[in-house]
């Protein structure tokens, strides 16, 4: 198929023209996992553990859950730096 055939699929919504792709491989840009070691006080990992149980996750992934939540409340423009 063309490329302005696809195009007109498209944009006419005459149907889905994902099936014309191979999306087995897709990934999303920067949501690779990196692993990152915090050292918290007893008393938060008690606090953590104990909401964590009280919604039924992890105290990772709750731990997840808050860091987004805050990062999402920030609404800074996200930047990436190459040094990473």
């Amino acid at each position: 198929m063309k490329a302005s055939e696809l195009d007109n699929k498209f944009d006419d919504n005459q149907e889905d023209v994902l099936d014309y792709f191979d999306t087995s491989k897709i990934k999303m840009i920067n949501e690779e996992p990196k692993r990152v070691n915090i050292d918290f006080p007893s008393w938060m990992i008690l606090s953590i553990d104990r909401e964590a149980q009280h919604i039924g996750v992890s105290r990772q992934a709750i731990i997840k859950m808050w860091l987004a939540d805050k990062l999402k409340d920030l609404n800074r423009p996200f930047t990436v730096s190459m040094s990473d």
